[in-house]
């Protein structure tokens, strides 16, 4: 447990905030930076446009796939 000042405990929670981070995730940055072992892969908008789908839709007809799915489980039990 870490005991912070009322008021290092405020300005804390209003950073994390602010960083759209839990309290905790904020002093996990603050300790790993200072130790010198910064995950520069926390940000998940840096895998975001890497890869190339080939012009892939399946999220237009995913329900349709789900079905088609669900129908051949039944179908091959013989429901």
């Amino acid at each position: 447990m870490i005991i912070l000042p009322d008021h290092h405990h405020a300005e804390a929670k209003r950073k994390a905030a602010h960083e759209g981070v839990s309290l905790s995730e904020y002093i996990r940055r603050l300790v790993a930076n200072d130790l010198g072992q910064a995950d520069a892969a926390t940000d998940p908008s840096m895998v975001f446009g890497l890869f190339d789908s080939g012009g892939s839709k399946i999220a237009d007809g995913k329900r349709a796939m789900i079905s088609e799915a669900i129908d051949k489980q039944f179908a091959a039990k013989g429901l």
